[in-house]
């Protein structure tokens, strides 16, 4: 008998809620730090943590991925991570377009080739850093270090928040234009994070109520 109080009524939990309303199983690894660092390290990173191995474009396979997580200690199903994927605020993740394949967008330290496609920039784009790196973006620019491609973004909130993550956050003005008229190539991830090879020191700015 399905009142409106039911689980198959209008007024019902969805399977992702508790029955008292609160967030159940699914809901709550969505939004599971732990996972998610897991889920990057293991797509960016280093796919032999989950015993998995990525395509030239940076796939990997999502019964394998899920079997690996399950050898991890890090046991999720196929619908929890479809819900990682849709609620990740960055939205790094994506699938294939059959749900058999799934990728980080960017932010790789492995060699692989995510098919991304040059795009023209905004005139301004901001890189978000620590106070104690600028003596060396100052001589040297910013370097991609150990990633695939400088990460830089057109939000200037968002930039803020990277930089909070390494120290006390300095807000740097990248001139794109003056980039692009240089010869500089710039890509768009499927995540809107702008990606490039370098930014030399003649390009930064520091924007002066960050200074």
């Amino acid at each position: 008998m399905g009142g409106s109080g039911s689980l198959g009524g209008s007024g019902g939990a969805s399977p992702a809620d508790g029955l008292d309303g609160s967030a159940g199983p699914v809901a709550a690894i969505g939004k599971d730090d732990a996972f998610g660092r897991f889920l990057s390290y293991v797509l960016r990173h280093n796919p032999a943590a989950a015993g998995i191995a990525l395509d030239a474009h940076g796939w990997a396979d999502v019964q394998a991925l899920l079997a690996g997580c399950a050898r991890a200690g890090k046991a999720i199903d196929r619908d929890a991570l479809a819900l990682v994927v849709r609620e990740n605020e960055k939205q790094r993740y994506s699938f294939n377009s059959d749900g058999t394949k799934i990728r980080a967008n960017q932010g790789h330290s492995i060699a692989v080739d995510v098919e991304l496609a040059e795009a023209e920039p905004p005139g301004r784009l901001y890189h978000g850093t620590a106070r104690h790196r600028l003596p060396g973006i100052r001589e040297a620019g910013i370097r991609r270090r150990s990633r695939r491609h400088v990460h830089l973004t057109d939000d200037v909130r968002t930039a803020i928040e990277v930089g909070n993550r390494h120290g006390e956050a300095v807000l740097l003005q990248i001139d794109a234009a003056g980039m692009r008229r240089e010869g500089h190539r710039f890509y768009l991830s499927a995540n809107g994070v702008w990606l490039c090879d370098y930014v030399p020191p003649s390009c930064i700015a520091i924007v002066p109520e960050h200074e």
